[in-house]
């Protein structure tokens, strides 16, 4: 654990074990069992893929250029906001194994695009979500207040796609190439 909440304070308890707040036998607080309060500020200390709140919290972006983080919410409202393309998503995917995705998580981050689950790319797979995702929000037609619907963040997207490129592979050509083995370049030309 990392911290309690009791009342206004806040009680570190950093290392100690959430089992013997239940029991009543934390060394921080004896005595205290642990409250349904304790145990939601619990699990927001951990930090899976997605995350069930009062919403599902994706956890896909840090940080990064403001396009790449106007995208990662506008793909997924694309696909989990509308049936259609949620069905369809999930036909795409249903019949992975659990091994056969925790090897595309394994190989994505070195292959990126060029990664592979049942003979199909990343690339492959992308192209197809994203044009999911573009459809379900087409579909949804919320407009700004120049006409515009919400398709228009994925447009980033589709450029990375376009170029068979992803960002990490274009900030790793950047530290090979013109960064010299520099990562200082990054915090003036990705800040935003």
């Amino acid at each position: 654990m990392y911290f309690i909440k009791h009342g206004d304070e806040y009680v570190d308890v950093a290392g100690q074990s959430f089992r013997d707040l239940l029991a009543g036998k934390l060394p921080a607080m004896p005595g205290t069992r642990a409250t349904i309060s304790d145990w939601a500020n619990h699990l927001s200390s951990i930090f899976p893929e997605v995350r069930l709140k009062r919403y599902l919290e994706m956890r896909g972006a840090d940080s990064g250029p403001l396009p790449n983080l106007l995208a990662l919410p506008a793909l997924w409202v694309g696909i989990l906001y509308d049936d259609t393309s949620l069905d369809a998503a999930w036909d795409l995917a249903k019949n992975w194994t659990a091994a056969e995705r925790q090897q595309l998580r394994d190989d994505v981050p070195r292959l990126g695009l060029a990664a592979k689950v049942r003979g199909r790319t990343v690339f492959e797979v992308a192209t197809e979500v994203l044009k999911l995702a573009r459809a379900g929000l087409a579909r949804r037609k919320r407009l700004d207040v120049a006409g515009q619907d919400e398709t228009c963040f994925l447009d980033v997207l589709d450029d990375y796609l376009s170029r068979g490129t992803t960002p990490a592979q274009e900030l790793l050509a950047k530290y090979n190439g013109p960064w010299r083995g520099s990562v200082d370049p990054i915090y003036k030309e990705d800040a935003y």
